[in-house]
């Protein structure tokens, strides 16, 4: 099993470049949930994915109710900068969706406010509008994995001159 990325109206293609990238190389499911910001073969997109496309596991949805009707089961957890507990206080499981909003406006407040148990904040001072959305994804993902001892993931490197 493995979790789930929803992004939700994407704009920016070098963040979901960079999202894709993650998910790539952590095993997460990306889910892209139309209208995007950019073409999917965006040279921006592809470039910060670098050679990692063929790792990626990715879903295409016309709209959010698509997404919904398509994924009805499995926790949904939704990062906002409105959310009132910290993302580090959740736990999560293998199957879990993170939903991201678009960069400039974040998830719907009709979609938060019905799901508010389930709205999610990374701490960050008063005066800081948000976070990179990229950034926003790994942290959580991250924290995910690391509550779910996720094994299949190489957790040591090695020396390649020595």
């Amino acid at each position: 099993m493995a979790f789930n990325i929803v992004l939700v109206e994407p704009e920016i293609p070098q963040n979901t470049g960079n999202i894709a990238r993650t998910c790539a190389a952590t095993g997460a499911r990306l889910h892209l949930v139309k209208p995007l910001g950019f073409a999917i073969d965006d040279k921006s997109l592809k470039r910060a994915g670098l050679d990692y496309w063929h790792l990626l596991d990715v879903t295409v949805y016309e709209n959010i109710d698509e997404f919904f009707l398509k994924n009805p089961d499995g926790n949904k957890w939704y990062l906002t900068t409105k959310g009132a507990k910290r993302y580090d206080q959740a736990s999560f499981c293998d199957g879990d969706y993170f939903i991201f909003g678009k960069e400039t406006k974040g998830l719907p407040e009709e979609l938060l406010h019905d799901n508010y148990d389930h709205a999610l904040r990374i701490p960050m001072i008063a005066e800081a509008r948000s976070l990179n959305l990229s950034n926003s994804v790994a942290i959580v993902v991250y924290e995910a994995i690391r509550q779910n001892d996720h094994g299949h993931l190489l957790e040591q490197g090695h020396l390649t001159k020595f």
